[in-house]
């Protein structure tokens, strides 16, 4: 966690984004370590868990991380708790909670009550378009012989 902390004065020090850090390890070795790099890239997805998610798998080459563990200084946002998930990694620690990041202007109340159909008002209008049309690659996906499962 202390590397994760670093991480996180690290990225804010050099104005690369918020205070965050992350740190993924594997067998009690550290393979990857990242800071929130929104700023520094213009990408709203470069928070310090999914770069190190990121420097992680092309590490290892592959996109299973089921052997690792993730540190990080924040309790995930539903983003990065997702692609934790989704790397199926086996352990998740962190420091501060989403309510201490809350306090200094990093709320993601909003996206829990978009998620659990709460909000009062959506930020984003979300519509369904061509269902037929876009389950033409799902078909060819099904029927797909040398497909690699995730």
């Amino acid at each position: 966690m202390k590397q994760a902390v670093f991480q996180a004065f690290e990225g804010m020090r050099k104005n690369e984004g918020g205070p965050f850090g992350a740190v993924i390890v594997r067998n009690g070795e550290m393979i990857a370590q990242a800071h929130n790099e929104v700023l520094k890239t213009n990408d709203p997805t470069a928070h310090a868990e999914i770069t190190a998610i990121r420097k992680a798998a092309a590490l290892l080459s592959r996109f299973d991380l089921s052997d690792c563990e993730i540190y990080s200084t924040c309790e995930p946002c539903p983003m990065c708790f997702a692609a934790i998930h989704w790397a199926k990694m086996k352990k998740l620690t962190f420091g501060a909670t989403r309510e201490d990041a809350a306090k200094i202007g990093f709320d993601d109340q909003y996206i829990y009550d978009v998620i659990q159909g709460k909000a009062e008002k959506l930020q984003v209008a979300v519509l369904q378009d061509d269902h037929n049309e876009c389950l033409k690659p799902f078909t060819e996906w099904k029927e797909k012989e040398d497909k690699k499962e995730y």
